[in-house]
């Protein structure tokens, strides 16, 4: 016969190491804020956050975790954990793309954690003008889409702008039907944005056939409609939902189940090394033959792995174009350093956007 606890010893048992947790909780707690003493004391100024001691921290947590817990619950823990810690210390203001629900707030969420204010803009340049100005310490931009390609708005802005890529974090793109109706069949309008509408259609097509479908600003936008309009359902993130106090209707409906948007984190600060990072730069090369030749050569030579690279015009000239290219490694590595001066010596333009954390899960 197989032993069993009673279930009343182990509800104690749980009840003691919950009293445990949280009074390890509150010493992390009060261990932060010395932290946040020591550093005014020492004349530190502005915000306390460090993405390179968040992501090394992360990731020992990774390394030590022994289950039953999966890691990414772990690290989601943790996450919220450093969040409030910081909290205590200085509060941070992160601009994002608006309004509240939009995927960009969950990537906001998902890299500072909850313990933060959310500043929704417009759009993206409002996001780089909160940053540059000091309204905001950092702000949360999407970069790419692993169906969609690259976001150009953020791209150019960087060409004009002063700001260091600090971190990075992507976004498993959920597309979730969302409303107070229960049943499809009540149904009468959709609302989203058109990218998510166009990342859903065949399931729309098989299961809501002559819905009328609204394309609008944003999938937060489309919540907020679908909270407010009789019948009608809206297409969007978990947030969204959270926000307007939406039903789940049907979960994850997009046609690529494997749909990833990558967000960088905007600020001022230079992450150090964490030994998992990558770092951005802008190069220009002018229209010569050979010329971005040149400009890759270094990273094979040196065996520098080159994550990503895009074009976009310059604005500068006929066909001359700017390559925004994401490499393996932090500047501050030797083989990094290396490369980056043998290229800076061959381009017309060079600049450094950053080297950062990569994304931890």
């Amino acid at each position: 016969m197989i032993s069993v606890t009673p279930l009343s010893e182990l509800r104690d048992r749980i009840d003691a190491i919950d009293e445990q947790i949280l009074a390890l909780i509150n010493q992390r707690a009060a261990c932060a804020m010395e932290v946040a003493k020591t550093k005014i004391a020492q004349g530190e100024q502005g915000t306390f956050y460090r993405p390179d001691r968040e992501s090394l921290v992360l990731r020992r947590i990774m390394s030590l975790n022994q289950g039953p817990l999966p890691d990414l619950t772990a690290v989601r823990f943790f996450r919220e954990l450093m969040s409030a810690c910081l909290a205590l210390e200085k509060p941070m203001d992160i601009a994002f793309l608006g309004p509240e629900g939009t995927f960009t707030q969950q990537a906001v969420f998902k890299h500072f954690g909850h313990a933060v204010k959310t500043i929704p803009v417009t759009t993206i340049n409002e996001i780089f003008s909160a940053v540059e100005s000091g309204n905001c310490q950092f702000g949360v931009v999407p970069v790419e889409n692993s169906t969609e390609g690259v976001i150009s708005h953020t791209l150019d802005r960087f060409s004009t702008s002063p700001l260091q890529v600090c971190g990075e974090v992507e976004i498993r793109v959920h597309q979730n039907l969302m409303g107070h109706v229960t049943r499809l069949a009540d149904i009468t309008e959709v609302f989203s944005h058109q990218q998510s509408l166009a990342q859903c259609r065949q399931w729309l097509d098989n299961h809501l056939p002559g819905v009328k479908l609204t394309p609008v600003n944003s999938n937060g936008e489309a919540a907020r409609l679908a909270s407010v309009t009789e019948n009608a359902a809206a297409i969007a993130g978990i947030v969204a939902a959270e926000v307007y106090n939406l039903g789940i209707i049907e979960k994850s409906i997009e046609d690529e189940p494997n749909n990833t948007t990558r967000f960088i984190i905007i600020g001022q600060q230079a992450p150090t090394p964490t030994g998992n990072d990558k770092t951005s730069l802008i190069v220009s090369t002018g229209n010569q033959p050979g010329a971005l030749y040149k400009i890759l050569e270094p990273f094979a030579k040196l065996g520098i792995g080159m994550v990503n690279i895009e074009s976009r015009p310059s604005r500068q000239g006929l066909w001359d174009y700017l390559f925004f290219i994401d490499i393996e490694g932090h500047c501050d590595d030797e083989v990094v350093a290396q490369a980056l001066t043998t290229i800076k010596d061959s381009a017309n333009m060079f600049r450094l956007l950053g080297s950062y954390p990569k994304a931890v899960l």
